[in-house]
This record gives C-alpha cells, structure tokens and sequence, in this order.
C-alpha cells in the first residue's frame, strides 16, 4: 500500500459540488489501495475576501493577526471535505498546520518551514483514516500561527509528502499540467509531459504560476515526485521528478528521452525595475545598497551595473512589485548616502525566460533569443543567465509579441489551440 499526498486548490474546493467531487477522487484514490493525505486552500476567493475584511476595518494589518484572520479560510476547506468524506463512508480526520507539526520560522505572512512533525498525520494514517490538512498554514517556534506566504498550500502538501515518504505529491489545479507557455496568451502551447526538478524551478522562478518555487525546492530537495493534475477533468498531466534517474530507469526498457533544448517560455509581469544613477564604482557599494533590502526581506531578482565611465556606474535591479515600495523607501536613503545622482524606477516592465535543459549542451540559444527579439522589434532592458535559462526584460507592451514570437522560433507551437482558465495563485 502507497502513499499519496493530493493538494487541492481553491477553485477545486470552490463550491460544494466541487468539494463532492474532490471527496469522490479521494474515494477512489483509497480504493485503488493507497492512503490518502489531503491538503486543502481556502475556497475559492475566501482569502480575497478576508483581505478586503481586513482593509474595510483597518489600514493597519499587524502580520499576526493578518496570519490568524487568513488562516481561518483552510480550516472551513478541511472540515467541509472530511463532512464530504464522511457521507460517502470514508473516515476522515482534519487537522490545521499546528496540529501536524508544521514547525515555522517567525516571520509572519511569509513563514519558512523549519520542521514536520507529522506524528499525529502517522497516526491518522495507522488507523485507516484519511487525513485532511489546511493548507497554507503552520506554528512557530514562538507558538504563534504563521502563514508560508504565496504558494503556501503546495508547500505544505510537499512537506508532508517527505514527511510520510509519500509515493506521489498530486497538485491538483484547474489547468491539465505545466505547459510550454501560458495558453492564455499562447494558445499553441502544448502540455509537457515531463520535467526535470530544476527546469520546474527555474520555470516557477522565473513566473509560472502552476507550482510555488518554494515547493518545487522542498521536493528537488527531499526527492517528491510531483503529478501536476486538473480537478476538473482528473486526466494525467505533467510530472516534475529526477529526470535522470528517471531516464536511467527507462534505458531498460527503451531508449531514454533526450532533453528537448527548450521545454518553454516563461513570463513575469509582477516586478519592477529600480536604476540608482551616478553611484561611485567601488568595493563596497553594492553592499552597502543590497544588504539593507534583504534585512527587510526584499526580493531581488535581476541585477546589471553598466560599465564604469570616469569612476561612477549605474546600477539596475529588479524585485516584486508588491515590495516596490519599501524597495524605494530604502533604496531612496541609502543612495542618498552614497551621494547618488537619483533613483527611478519603472513598473511597465516584464521578464521573459527561456527554460530548457538541453541549453547545457546546445551553444547558440541566448543569441537566437536576442536575434528573434530584435527582427521582432522588442528592445532588450537587462539580460540575465544560467545554466539552463536565459531571462530578459523587456517593455511590458511586448510581453505577448516575446512570448509567440519565441515560443514559434524555438519549435515549441503545439500545431493546435488551447484554452485553459487562470491558473490558481495559491
């Protein structure tokens, strides 16, 4: 008997006709032999409608009792799904995040898994019950309720899937899989089959809103196979594993896969560019302007410094456009310190990646990007690379032009359309 971790997002419990559906699954999941463990989101834009609670009594949100209203959400979700169960014939047990032992850091609204318990969610298991957990949630080493932040509830169904040795981690959404690019604005992309730990996680970083980065981490680290799959049409989608023990595993069998050069084409519109002009070209400098940013937990992405012209440099960097404003705040002050020239910033941006794993062994990709770009006429701002990705930003006019543009020039079009929903963002 297996294990199987199923995490359903909140337009897959967003009604009661879709939390039976989700009990019927988990009913058959059972029956075919496996124990179930089931983590839920809140349902549908309950979180959204809590933050708007919160907005219309106060402009002040002290990150406790932000994590104590928000999490109130996932605990409506398990306690529904284990009545679903229950009418069914499946004995089923809920737990919040506290209660398996999900042990956080202490930082509110954002908090990092430090530790699972999981002995109650063992027990549960023992005794032949399904084990149903809010997801998005934990407690801290102070005892206080945190919350993981975006993409908290895949991370929790990750961390309880290394928790139990669980066999599979199904991330169950209202898209069929992870696709070459988003099909809202390229509706030739085609589902991927597969994918490689580090090509999902260069994907997620670099925009994809079908897995939270954080949880893509915590399963290459911990080794959980990962099955992103629909809700709504139960068909198999894409799996997100060790490609190369995988591909060793199958050389007995038939011949192994051989890596496509790219696997798809990546956007983010959500960050924001800042340029600090006329800062003096020195040893200390980008300390002196970066470290206070990660002090106060800003995200920075991409950063470029133009060549140095009579001792004094520009510096360019991008982070979330929901941390633009303390960004500013802390860079405005630091560069006055620094006796700095000014401080702009430019929210019209978006960042475009190409992701692939065959980029290892195939020269050449970054500079058909560049040449695809520009015979297309969009205008690169700042260049970024590794291994197995190359991320440009671009104006956030030519988000859609990029994406066709290159998804068609590196073979990648599916040769028909598809349609999919927005994909969940939590």
């Amino acid at each position: 008997m297996g294990i199987v971790v199923q995490k359903y997002g909140g337009t897959s419990v967003a009604d009661p006709e879709r939390i039976k559906a989700v009990a019927e699954h988990v009913a058959f999941t059972r029956s075919h032999g496996n124990d179930v463990v089931v983590v839920v989101s809140a349902m549908g834009k309950t979180t959204d409608n809590l933050i708007s609670l919160a907005n219309q009594v106060s402009g002040t949100h002290p990150g406790r009792e932000l994590d104590m209203l928000l999490t109130t959400g996932e605990r409506i979700s398990m306690a529904l799904v284990c009545m679903a169960l229950a009418d069914i014939g499946i004995d089923a047990v809920s737990f919040t995040g506290s209660q398996v032992g999900i042990i956080t850091d202490t930082v509110h609204t954002k908090a990092k898994i430090l530790e699972v318990k999981g002995d109650r969610l063992r027990e549960a298991l023992a005794a032949g019950k399904v084990a149903v957990v809010a997801g998005f949630q934990g407690v801290s080493t102070d005892s206080e309720i945190t919350t993981l932040g975006r993409g908290g509830s895949d991370t929790t169904a990750v961390a309880l899937a290394a928790a139990v040795n669980a066999d599979v981690c199904e991330i169950y959404t209202d898209v069929t899989g992870v696709f070459s690019a988003d099909p809202r604005i390229v509706p030739q992309a085609r589902k991927l089959q597969h994918l490689d730990f580090e090509e999902m996680l260069e994907m997620a970083g670099a925009g994809s809103k079908v897995l939270a980065l954080r949880s893509v981490e915590f399963a290459r680290n911990h080794n959980v196979p990962l099955h992103v799959r629909s809700s709504f049409t139960w068909e198999h989608g894409t799996w997100v594993l060790d490609m190369s023990a995988f591909n060793a595993q199958q050389s007995s069998k038939e011949n192994a896969m051989e890596d496509p050069i790219i696997s798809g084409v990546v956007h983010e519109t959500g960050e924001a560019k800042v340029t600090v002009f006329g800062v003096a070209d020195k040893p200390g400098i980008s300390a002196a302007l970066f470290e206070p940013l990660a002090d106060a937990n800003v995200n920075v992405d991409m950063i470029v410094q133009n060549t140095s012209k009579d001792g004094i440099t520009d510096i360019s960097f991008t982070v979330p456009k929901s941390d633009l404003a303390t960004a500013l705040k802390i860079v405005n002050a630091v560069a006055g310190e620094l006796g700095a020239a000014g401080v702009t910033h430019d929210e019209a941006v978006a960042k475009i990646s190409l992701v692939g794993a065959g980029m290892k062994t195939s020269p050449g990709v970054a500079a058909k990007m560049f040449r695809v770009l520009a015979d297309a006429d969009v205008n690169i701002e700042m260049i970024s690379t590794s291994t197995i990705r190359v991320s440009v930003v671009v104006g956030a006019a030519n988000t859609e032009k990029a994406l066709r543009t290159l998804h068609t020039a590196f073979g990648l079009d599916s040769g028909q359309a598809y349609s999919a929903p927005l994909p969940e963002r939590k």
